[in-house]
């Protein structure tokens, strides 16, 4: 029964995902976010390799060497850094970080903040997403104007806390979006 899990995984994730992205004003991204997730080539996986405190691919990645599924999924979801990286018109053309619209670094954010949220349940504290990132950053190929944003918006999660960074995201980041 671990698709059962999987699923409320899935869901729960979504559901934490779509109350940030309507908290910020993202309604449609809110509503549509991570809909490749229940698609077979994500979920299946998902479902076979589901762990529960942790996310179904890295123990894909483990097994296999790669992951299908979050190659699927990246490649379909704009909120990803992952989704924006492409050939640099500079530097011979190696492979870069292109700069993501804003709309897609909050969505990002909000879907970071949501992932701390459903693998640490109680014991999440706001610093949860900033360590995360702070522990990835330097393999990450994201655009420097990109990285600046989500680093700042999960700074100030972690040291302002959740009601001031949502009320900043929507008068300040946001606000000439509309």
């Amino acid at each position: 029964m671990k698709w059962i899990k999987h699923l409320k995984t899935i869901n729960h994730h979504k559901r934490l995902v779509m109350e940030l992205c309507f908290r910020v004003g993202l309604y449609r991204q809110g509503l549509l976010h991570d809909l490749s997730k229940y698609s077979p080539a994500e979920f299946l996986v998902g479902a076979k390799y589901y762990q529960g405190d942790r996310s179904p691919n890295d123990a894909e990645r483990e097994a296999k060497g790669y992951t299908s599924a979050w190659l699927h999924h990246k490649g379909r979801n704009k909120h990803h850094l992952e989704y924006w990286i492409d050939y640099s018109l500079d530097d011979g053309h190696k492979m870069s970080g292109m700069k993501m619209p804003v709309k897609y670094v909050v969505e990002m954010f909000c879907d970071r903040v949501a992932a701390s949220k459903n693998y640490k349940g109680k014991a999440y504290k706001d610093s949860d997403a900033y360590d995360y990132y702070m522990k990835s950053k330097s393999h990450y190929i994201i655009h420097p104007e990109t990285a600046k944003l989500l680093e700042s918006l999960l700074k100030r999660l972690k040291d302002e806390g959740e009601e001031k960074t949502i009320l900043y995201i929507r008068k300040k980041i946001l606000k000439n979006l509309k």
